[in-house]
């Protein structure tokens, strides 16, 4: 495997329920249990599944993340999670900023922001930021623009504990659950500009930055032999054992 640390996130989305999610965790963790790995994988399950899937996982070395969560701990928010409370029940991460989130629930960046800051002094957890361009913004060549505007309003004066990892995913909205994946060598060239963007909001900390889109079996190891691309972040592929650890085999070849 790469002499670089290598990251595999799974974000199972709404595609399983309770039952799956947890008849899944369990196969998982009979599956990778015993076996030495020199990289991190994270699993993020439907709310209502993550404390019993982080039982479950935590006890084989694999963590879990909340994929969404409010940036007040406790109060009258119906319908809400918070961060603190993905934190009692076992999370080490947080998704935050997810394309799903921005254009389906028309979170704002600022939103985003109030999140981050959240996680960040009222928590553990190491948030993931989400970012990318849509069809759209990619063919008026708005994508730096895009990213930049994203980041900023994540990162813009925010202190940063260095011993929390620094995580971005860059997820291209066109390319999210549509099979369209964005092209290796493309996502090369945004996570480069990304990382650039990164270290001039916060240079003393080197960001860690995963691809997510449409990401399967099949192009997995592409994406993982690009110099700046540390992981990937998964969707659907995820949410089936056997695609999900030929993913992570891919990785054997680098």
């Amino acid at each position: 495997m790469s002499q670089k640390k290598l990251y595999f996130f799974a974000n199972w989305k709404m595609y399983l329920d309770y039952d799956e999610s947890n008849i899944l965790a369990n196969g998982l963790a009979e599956e990778i249990k015993n076996k030495e790995r020199n990289y991190e994988m994270t699993i993020f399950p439907n709310a209502l599944s993550l404390q019993t899937t982080s039982q479950t996982l935590n006890d084989v070395g694999v963590n879990t993340g909340i994929q969404n969560g409010y940036w007040i701990d406790k109060g009258g928010y119906t319908g809400e999670t918070s961060f603190i409370m993905a934190e009692n029940v076992g999370c080490k991460y947080a998704l935050v900023g997810h394309s799903e989130r921005r254009h389906q629930f028309k979170e704002t960046n600022h939103e985003v922001r109030i999140k981050l800051e959240n996680i960040l002094n009222n928590t553990r957890l190491t948030p993931v930021l989400c970012v990318g361009e849509t069809q759209q913004e990619r063919a008026e060549d708005k994508t730096l623009e895009v990213l930049e505007a994203q980041l900023r309003a994540a990162y813009d004066s925010l202190t940063w504990n260095k011993e929390r990892d620094l995580i971005i995913a860059y997820e291209p909205v066109w390319a999210i659950g549509t099979g369209n994946a964005c092209e290796p060598l493309d996502a090369q060239i945004q996570h480069e500009r990304i990382k650039k963007i990164v270290n001039q909001l916060i240079s003393d900390i080197k960001p860690i930055i995963l691809y997510g889109g449409s990401v399967n079996a099949e192009n997995s190891f592409d994406y993982l032999k690009q110099e700046d691309i540390s992981g990937v972040l998964v969707g659907g592929a995820s949410t089936k054992l056997e695609s999900w650890l030929q993913i992570i085999k891919n990785a054997e070849k680098l």
